[in-house]
Parts: structure tokens; sequence; C-alpha cells
């Protein structure tokens, strides 16, 4: 996956993976992009060139078209737009059209002129022009904007950081891009600007990282989609072998188009799948049918696509309908019980110094127990060790120090205390936690759940210790937890955090709130008793699989669904 980034001193780095040939192949023919169309007639930009992988295969591809139909050579400047910020790949790239034109019978001078027509330096996301040297701009006559409509935008764009840029390059993108926001990476401005290229019905086809399809940072992006364009084939390929080198970012092949949101085709792929089995994907994504599988895949047609700017799901298409049917039928957890409440404990920015053992020398009611991960993370709560110094009231305003000269010396021996953002903001009140430490919630029963972890695994709590900041929790006045925990523990409920959350590395899931409030329930009244006791049982007994078998008891899905 291609890669370039400016460091904080100004230093441009820059990377590169090569996208696998048979990848490239399958995107241009999920696009359209084929020999048999007038391919001289279409203009098809790259927005990040690298070294060619793209290039190749859409040259030949529309060397053949413009030769099957007596188009001479000369006669296809209009026909690709290549950009690159890095001179040296623009030069690699127009040596390999050279080479691929020539090998098919082009004089060399057509090759030379097509290479430097076809082929620009400059940033895509910043120049309204090519960034051609006088020279060059004198020669070839003309610069050509890059906004000029296409027929097809293809590539897999650069994936960067933010926090790698420099500020003035951040800043400069997101005055431009309206969906780069967050941590965005800047892969986004590169769906944005393509998106904004295509011609009525034109196509965009990218392999590239999916976390924005997942995380808050693309929310603009997947509302702009949402509104303007529709997409027309998701295929997620995490474990494929698609580049010739190993990445750490989660790829998926997207194609999107400029037309109203129809049907989508989603596919979801294993390490075997290459390219056999794309062969047969995209003959399944052409042929109208709804359902098919194939080496290492499985695919579905689905009627429709999500909507605004919420989240989109990963997993296979059995997964897809599921949360389908889930969210038109069942409420989001925060809507049943009452006041259900889905939060995150309590940050200090300087755990060492208030995060201490419970005979530590400070006035005892401003020691309050506190629960951490460890203390949970066997899949049951076990006697938590640590206390925290607590510097609200029970009104949930500061303490005055004053009046607790002990939890004052505690503080003032730890100098990164002083040194957090939140107390320099504000020197009165030097002695404040992160966040404010909620009055009554340490007395209240509690679901927990530890941030990183493999499965789905609540842990109840009943009463008496706060939450660190490194464990969700849940509290409700309408529900039981342990009936609830039941519900927590099941497949079902894992099923919306694998879909909507972030994986890391190693299969580890992020159990954030953002995530845990996608989660759909059945409302506690609608559960009968008998469903109620079975999902206590399990939640007591740490049975997943009894508990998926209640949950979908409670859902009224077939037994065996998941």
């Amino acid at each position: 996956m291609r890669g370039m980034a400016v460091s904080p001193k100004g230093e441009i780095e820059y990377g590169e993976v090569f996208t696998r040939r048979w990848v490239v192949d399958t995107i241009l023919d999920l696009v359209g992009y084929t020999a048999d169309r007038d391919l001289a007639a279409t203009t098809l930009v790259e927005p990040s060139v690298g070294s060619g992988a793209f290039l190749g295969p859409v040259v030949d591809r529309l060397t053949a078209s413009a030769a099957a139909r007596g188009v001479p050579l000369e006669s296809l400047t209009g026909a690709i737009r290549g950009y690159d910020l890095q001179r040296s790949h623009v030069e690699t790239s127009r040596a390999l059209v050279v080479e691929r034109l020539t090998a098919t019978g082009g004089d060399e001078a057509t090759a030379r002129m097509l290479a430097e027509s076809w082929l620009h330096v400059g940033d895509f996301l910043l120049d309204d022009t090519d960034l051609l040297s006088l020279g060059e701009a004198l020669s070839a006559g003309t610069s050509v904007s890059k906004d000029s409509p296409a027929d097809f935008v293809v590539g897999n764009p650069p994936y960067i950081r933010f926090d790698d840029l420099d500020r003035a390059t951040v800043a400069a993108y997101r005055a431009k891009y309206p969906t780069m926001v967050g941590r965005s990476d800047i892969y986004v401005g590169f769906f944005e600007r393509s998106l904004a290229m295509l011609k009525p019905s034109g196509m965009l086809g990218f392999i590239c990282a999916d976390r924005w399809m997942r995380n808050a940072y693309g929310a603009k992006l997947r509302g702009l989609i949402a509104k303007r364009y529709a997409v027309d084939t998701l295929w997620q390929m995490h474990d494929v072998d698609a580049f010739h080198a190993e990445v750490s970012a989660y790829p998926a092949i997207t194609v999107l188009a400029n037309r109203p949101q129809g049907s989508v085709t989603v596919l979801d792929t294993k390490a075997t799948f290459g390219a056999p089995g794309a062969k047969q994907a995209v003959a399944f994504v052409r042929s109208g049918e709804d359902e098919a599988e194939g080496s290492g895949w499985k695919g579905a047609r689905l009627a429709s696509w999500f909507e605004g700017e919420d989240l989109w799901p990963a997993g296979g298409p059995d997964r897809i309908r599921l949360l389908e049917y889930l969210q038109e039928h069942f409420p989001v957890l925060e809507q049943t019980g009452g006041t259900t409440k889905i939060s995150i404990g309590v940050a200090t920015g300087a755990d060492k110094a208030y995060v201490v053992a419970p005979d530590a020398d400070v006035e005892p009611d401003r020691l309050l127990p506190i629960v951490m991960a460890d203390d949970i993370r066997s899949g049951v709560l076990t006697p938590p060790k640590k206390v925290l110094i607590n510097p609200w009231d029970e009104t949930g305003a500061l303490v005055n120090l004053t009046d607790y000269p002990r939890m004052e010396k505690a503080l003032s021996s730890h100098e990164d205390v002083r040194k957090r953002f939140v107390a320099r903001r504000n020197p009165a009140a030097w002695h404040r936690t992160i966040d404010r430490v909620y009055p009554g919630l340490a007395k209240r029963p509690k679901l927990l759940l530890q941030d990183m972890k493999a499965q789905i695994t609540p842990v109840y709590e009943p009463g008496g210790y706060y939450p660190h900041h490194n464990l969700y929790y849940i509290v409700s006045t309408g529900w039981d937890l342990e009936v609830l925990g039941g519900l927590l523990l099941s497949r079902i409920a894992e099923t919306f955090i694998e879909a909507f959350g972030v994986k890391m590395r190693g299969g580890t899931l992020r159990f954030q709130a953002q995530y845990l409030r996608k989660i759909r329930v059945p409302a506690p009244e609608s559960i009968s008793d008998d469903v109620q006791g079975q999902l206590r049982a399990a939640f007591r007994t740490r049975d997943r699989d009894a508990a998926t078998r209640a949950a979908e008891a409670a859902y009224g899905l077939p037994e065996g669904e998941l």
C-alpha cells in the first residue's frame, strides 16, 4: 500500500507496496474498464501512480480496445491522467508507458508524447492544475485541470495518518476537503476529490484500508457518499495476500458510482482468496444473482445500503443481512430498560498519583475503591486492590485543598500532576482528575467491559467500585443486569462489535462506547421469564453457547442462527 508523509522536521517520507496484478485486474473489471468497450472515448484517472502497478494493465486494455477499433495511438492523449507527488515515480511510470506502447507496435515518439501527456508531478489534493515545468508546459501547449470529468478513477491511494503530516499541510487539506476531519487518513481526501471528478454514472475503484467505514473520522465521507453517490461493490479482504509485501492495514476493494443508490454486492473473503476466486466473484457481480460462493469467497446482493453518516458493517453477507434485520426490528441498548447508560471510567491524567494502595496517607473520605482492567481480565470480578484519590465531593464539585492537607501533600509529591494540560489550563484546580467523578456511580450495580479483548466479556459488579478509564460500564434503571449480561455475552452482541468496531492485529476487538451503542436488543419487558432465566444462568456460568441460544430466543431468531 503506497504511502507518503511529511515529518514535523519537514522531511518527506515515502513508502510503497505494490498491488498484485490480479487485484488490479479485478478492480478494472469491477468498474467496467474492459477492452470490449471503446476506452478511447473515456477518461481514466489514477490519483497516485507510484511505479505503475495500475498503469500497466490500464495501458494494455486501452491499446487493445483502440487496436480493435482502428483508433490511432496519437489520438489517445485524453484517455489517461495520472499523478504522483514524486517526480521519480512519474518518470518510472512514463518509462513503463513507453515500454508497453512500443511493445504493441507504437513508435517511440508517439509513446513518449502519450507518456508525458498522461502523467504529471503534483499533489493530487492541493494542485488545481498539473505541476508541469515551464518547458514541459510549453511543449504540451496546455495544462489539464484535475477536475475535468472522469469516467473512471482507480488506484491504491496513499495511507498516511494526519499525525505524520506537518501542520501546514494538514490545515491546507482540511480547508479544501470537508471530509478530512479528526485524526483522518489522507486517503479520505483522495476519495472526496476523486468522487467529485466523476461524470454521471462514472465509477471509482480503490483498494484501500477500510477503517474509515467504521471510524469517527470517516463519518463525513460516509455521509457524502450516502447523499450524492452510490455504493456499488464492497469486498472485504482482511486476510488476503493482495500486495507484494505485508501491510498493517485491513484492505477492502471499494467500488462507488456517481448515480443514485441501488443494490450493492458485498463479498467476504478468506486467506485462500486469489486470482481464480476473483474471476468467479466478478462473474457473480455481473450476473445479477442474489447469492453465490466460490474459491475463498462468499457474496450476496443487498437491495440497499446504510444511510447517512452511520458506520458501515464489516463481515460476510449473512452477517450484514442479520444486522439489517436487527436494526429494523430492535432498539439500541441505550433506548431500553428505563434509563440505560454506556460510558467510560475516570481518566486521571496521572494514575501513579491518583491510583494508590488503600493504606495511602490521605484523608479516608477522599479514597474511593476503584476497579481496573486487571480486576476483570479473567472474566469475573476479583477483589480490587487499589483506591482512587477522589478530589470531587458528593455534589460533584472540587474539594477545597485547605480541608484536605494530606491529599494535597500526596498529589503534590508527583510533579506530573501539575504538568498535565488540565492543571496548566486552570492552576487553581490543579488537583482535579481529567474526568469528573460522578457522585453515586460507585454504589450502583454495573456491567463492566474491558476495552481490548478477543471476545465480548461483560462482568457484573454489584456496586461499591468506581470504574477506571480503561473500562467501559453500563448502568440501567430497568434492566436486570445479569439478564442483560447474558445478552451481551452472546455471539449476537459480539456480531455488532465485529461488524462495526475496529479489529486490532491478532483479532483483538475494541469494546468502546461508540461500538457498544450500536448493539440492538429486545426490550426487557418483551423477554419471557423463562428466557430471562436462561440468560441469567448462562451469564453466571460464563456459558457463551447457552447465552447465544437464549439470546436467539429473546430476539425471535431461529436456533443456530449464529
